[in-house]
């Protein structure tokens, strides 16, 4: 269930919230809380995560939702990144999208009692998926459905947010800013004509 992007401003906010991240207790594995010295690992005590914002019923439908949006399909998803830790996180620190968290996540369960007579997290895998899928799909759309999609359009921005600031996300896009270097690599262009004229990295 692929993701939307988000507002530039939102980028922004949320990476001026990295240094604070950093200080979180239990908060380890979005890249900029992470150790970054060689060999360093994320929580090394195996200490739960214990949400901040979130109820823990809440709290574990957030976890699943994105589970759902970003899996592990042979390669590490939300789960393994961290990506709920990161949702509370920004939940709790921003008043102004509580209201519709918390309102999204009741709809969604009052929703899944309607149609299968039980709280979303407590459906099947496959009772999950076609429960959201009308809420991911423009082409699935149903009507009176409106405030279960805003919801999921929210939680799908920021679980994707999420992953690809978290030490896995960034990781899958061999961001470079992850990597030691003993010295400095050089420009990787040396057969461009534009830089001959630049002095050779061993020099």
């Amino acid at each position: 269930m692929a993701g939307q992007s988000i507002e530039r401003r939102e980028v922004l906010r949320i990476m001026a919230l990295a240094a604070a991240a950093s200080r979180f207790p239990g908060f380890d594995r979005w890249a900029f809380a992470h150790d970054h010295r060689p060999g360093a690992t994320a929580n090394p005590g195996g200490i739960a995560y214990k949400p901040i914002f979130f109820s823990a019923e809440e709290y574990a439908t957030v976890v699943r939702l994105a589970e759902l949006i970003i899996p592990n399909d042979g390669s590490p998803g939300a789960r393994e990144a961290g990506v709920s830790e990161f949702i509370d996180f920004m939940v709790g620190s921003n008043p102004s999208i509580q209201f519709q968290f918390r309102y999204g996540l009741s709809w969604l369960n009052a929703h899944a009692a309607r149609v299968y007579g039980s709280s979303f997290h407590d459906l099947g895998s496959e009772q999950q998926i076609e429960l959201l899928r009308p809420l991911a799909y423009k082409d699935l759309y149903r009507s009176g459905q409106e405030e279960g999609r805003d919801f999921f359009r929210l939680i799908r921005e920021y679980t994707v947010m999420g992953f690809y600031t978290s030490r896995v996300g960034l990781e899958q896009l061999d961001y470079p800013g992850l990597k030691f270097y003993a010295e400095s690599p050089g420009c990787p262009h040396r057969g461009d004509p534009g830089h001959r004229h630049l002095p050779s990295p061993d020099r």
